[in-house]
C-alpha cells in the first residue's frame, strides 16, 4: 500500500458515503410520501367527501330531473369507489359502516324508497367518517414529515462529520505521498532527462533529429541514401483545413513512406512538414527508384489539398543523396540533399532531384 493509494481510497470512501446518503434518501421519501404515508390517502378521502357533498346538493334541490338523477348516482358511485380501499378498511372502523350506508342508500334510491331529504341526511355519517379520515391522514403526514426531517438531519450530521474525517485523512495521505515523491526526486530527475532525450516524434511515432544522428553513427561505414521529403504548401493546407487535419496528413504521409520504402528504411520527422528517410543504397539507380516509388504512391493515395495553388491533391518536393555513413558525414549529406530539395522548390515543386554521392 502506498500513500497515494491510501489517499485515493479515502476519497473513494467519501464517494461511497455520499452515494449511500443518496440511496437512503430516495427510499425514505418514497416511504413517507406514498399512499399509506398520508398525502395520497388524504386526497382520496377529500375527493370522496366532495362527491358526497355534491350528491347532497342534488338531493336537497327542489326537484330532481333525469340528468340530475344520473349525476347523483355517478357521484355516489365515485365516492364509494374512493373510500372502498384496504387502507381505510384496516385503519378506520367507520369505513365499512359508511360503505354499507352508501350501498343501502343507493338501492333505496333506485327503488324510490326514500325521500331526498332523508337520503341527504343519511349521507352525513359517511361525510363525517371521511372528514375524520382526512384529519387523521393530515396528522400522519405531519408526523411522517417530522420523522423524515429528524432522520435527514441525523444522517446529514453523520455524513458531514464522516466526510470531514475522510477528507482530512485523504489530505494527510496525499501529503505523505508528496513527501515520498520528494525523497525520490533524484530518480525522477533522471527519468525526466531520459524522457527529454527520447528519440521518437510524438505525433507520427517515427524518429526525430536525435534518432537520425544516432542511427548514422551506429551504421558507420555503410552505404546509405538520405531522402528529404517536404510537403508542398503545407501552411496553406493547415490554414484551410485546420491543424488537426494537418496533423492527420503528417501521420498518413509517415505511414505511406514506411510502406513504400520497406522495412529496411528508417524514417524521421525533422520538424514541421519535413521528413527524412535513410535507406541502404549502393547505387544511384536504386535511389532514383525510391524517389519514383514515393511519387507514384502519393499519386495513387490521392490526398486532397483544396488550398494547393497548382494542384488539387497533396504533392511533395524531394531531395536525395547517397553517402557513406560516419560521424562527420551526416551534415555534409544533409546539406547536399537539402540543396537538391531547394532546387525542386525553385523549379515549381512536385518533383524530385538527387545530388551526386557525398
Amino acid at each position: 500500500m502506498t500513500w497515494l493509494s491510501l489517499s485515493l481510497m479515502s476519497f473513494m470512501a467519501l464517494m461511497v458515503v455520499i452515494v449511500y446518503e443518496a440511496r437512503w434518501v430516495y427510499p425514505e421519501i418514497q416511504a413517507y410520501f406514498s399512499q399509506t404515508g398520508s398525502l395520497t390517502g388524504q386526497q382520496l378521502a377529500t375527493r370522496s367527501r366532495e362527491y358526497l357533498q355534491r350528491a347532497q346538493r342534488y338531493l336537497l334541490s327542489e326537484s330532481l330531473f333525469e340528468d340530475e338523477q344520473q349525476a347523483l348516482r355517478l357521484n355516489l358511485d365515485l365516492a364509494y369507489g374512493l373510500i372502498d380501499i384496504d387502507v381505510y378498511r384496516q385503519k378506520y372502523t367507520c369505513t365499512n359502516t359508511s360503505l354499507q350506508t352508501l350501498t343501502l342508500l343507493t338501492q333505496r334510491l333506485d327503488e324510490n324508497n326514500v325521500a331526498p331529504f332523508d337520503a341527504a341526511a343519511e349521507l352525513l355519517g359517511p361525510i363525517e367518517c371521511l372528514t375524520r379520515i382526512e384529519m387523521n391522514q393530515l396528522d400522519l403526514r405531519g408526523m411522517a414529515i417530522n420523522e423524515f426531517s429528524q432522520n435527514t438531519r441525523r444522517h446529514n450530521q453523520v455524513v458531514t462529520y464522516s466526510s470531514l474525517v475522510i477528507f482530512v485523512l485523504g489530505l494527510l495521505f496525499w501529503r505523505m505521498h508528496e513527501r515520498q515523491l520528494r525523497r525520490t526526486e533524484h530518480a525522477t530527475e533522471q527519468m525526466l532527462i531520459w524522457m527529454q532525450q527520447a528519440m521518437c516524434d510524438p505525433l507520427t511515432g517515427i524518429g526525430n533529429r536525435s534518432a537520425l544522428h544516432q542511427d548514422i553513427v551506429n551504421n558507420e561505414g555503410e552505404s546509405l541514401a538520405l531522402i528529404l521529403v517536404d510537403i508542398d504548401f503545407f501552411k496553406q493546407y493547415n490554414d484551410f483545413l485546420g491543424h488537426p487535419e494537418g496533423d492527420q496528413l503528417l501521420r498518413r504521409l509517415a505511414r505511406l513512406l514506411k510502406h513504400v520504402l520497406g522495412k529496411d528504411a528508417k524514417l524521421y520527422r525533422l520538424g514541421g512538414d519535413e521528413f527524412a528517410a535513410v535507406v541502404p543504397c549502393n547505387d544511384d539507380a536504386l535511389l532514383v527508384s525510391y524517389c519514383d516509388q514515393v511519387t507514384s504512391a502519393l499519386q495513387e493515395a490521392d490526398f486532397k489539398h483544396p488550398a494547393h495553388p497548382d494542384n488539387e491533391r497533396v504533392t511533395l518536393s524531394i531531395g536525395a543523396v547517397r553517402f557513406t555513413a560516419g560521424e562527420f558525414t551526416l551534415s555534409t549529406a544533409y546539406e547536399a540533399a537539402d540543396k537538391a530539395l531547394y532546387r525542386v522548390k525553385s523549379a515549381g515543386r512536385d518533383d524530385w532531384q538527387i545530388t551526386a554521392a557525398a
